[in-house]
């Protein structure tokens, strides 16, 4: 597939979801993007933002099957993954899928449920598998979760921890509407909603294509070296207790990719690279106690590398050989 493919059907997903999420066009496309690059998205936000609306619009503009699992503190694995059930008639056990057996799971307050069934997760996201009584059962492709979270209600929460953090591509926030837009909300959903009537626009076939045409994007030495540079920056403040782990240098080097081929470029500018940092590697670092009280956070430590680490000169489009 060309990049100028890729650009049109980047263009025609986000313009398809903003019928549902009205005047969000970042958030939208770094979830576009997430799906380009293979990666899962966690989407922290307050409720009512449109969270689930997101997840839903994304994969009917892709015609994948959607499942949505509500996380509660008494859910069990099972429930995710699915169970094995005797048959009476022909003596053996038939396996019957869980939710996490479709492309595009939606995994709503995630933080609700216990360690155990968090877990669960782990195996889908990284090694899209699950093994139930000892049989392994492939997940389908192309296949993405989409977590939610609420960031001030911890009551009853279990945070997630540091592994599955690291296994979520990234992490965004949507954000309260403008006064226009979300009077343009009222007007359109007084009848129905828009999500009734979304269409795909594109196939499950062509974003089979596009997640491997954004790997040929080219990515300089001296891009490499910034992305990598950038990410030890992190490891080594004494404000950060842990930084970004080498899954980061792999996922912000993708993003990138991903996101300068929806701009129709085949080559990354440093650019790119300061424009997703923050989405790709905060969830990723753990910030010292002493950094907790003072207020610093995880976005403070990426934009102090993104203000002291050199921005690399020379060609980016110069491929050598």
């Amino acid at each position: 597939m060309e990049i100028t493919q890729v650009k049109t059907l980047a263009e025609q997903i986000v313009q398809n979801m903003s019928r549902v999420i009205i005047g969000k066009q970042r958030p939208l496309r770094l979830a576009v993007i997430s799906l380009f690059c293979q990666g899962h998205l966690l989407i922290e936000d307050v409720p009512g933002v449109g969270k689930t609306m997101l997840a839903r619009s994304l994969a009917k503009s892709v015609g994948l099957s959607f499942s949505r699992i509500q996380f509660t503190p008494d859910m069990l694995p099972s429930d995710i993954t699915g169970v094995s059930i005797f048959n009476q008639e022909n003596r053996q056990f038939e396996f019957r899928a869980g939710p996490i057996l479709s492309q595009i799971v939606l995994a709503d307050e995630i933080n609700r449920a216990t360690p155990k069934t968090q877990a669960a997760l782990l195996e889908a996201m990284e090694e899209r598998q699950v093994t139930v009584d000892g049989v392994t059962h492939f997940l389908p492709s192309p296949f993405m979760v989409i977590a939610t979270q609420n960031p001030i209600e911890y009551e009853g929460t279990f945070p997630l921890p540091e592994a599955q953090l690291d296994r979520f591509f990234m992490r965004i926030q949507i954000g309260y509407p403008s006064l226009e837009d979300e009077m343009r909300i009222l007007e359109e959903q007084q009848l129905q909603h828009p999500i009734q009537t979304l269409e795909a626009v594109i196939s499950a076939e062509q974003l089979l294509e596009i997640q491997e045409t954004i790997k040929q994007v080219y990515l300089s030495p001296a891009v490499r070296r910034y992305i990598v540079t950038l990410i030890r920056y992190t490891r080594n403040q004494t404000e950060v207790y842990l930084g970004s782990s080498p899954r980061g240098s792999l996922a912000l080097a993708r993003a990138a990719q991903a996101k300068a081929a929806m701009e129709g470029r085949d080559y990354v500018l440093p650019d790119d690279i300061k424009e997703l940092a923050g989405e790709v590697l905060s969830h990723r670092l753990i910030l010292a106690p002493a950094s907790k009280l003072r207020d610093y956070s995880e976005r403070d430590v990426i934009l102090e590398a993104l203000n002291n680490v050199a921005v690399p000169g020379g060609d980016p489009m110069r491929r050598m050989g």
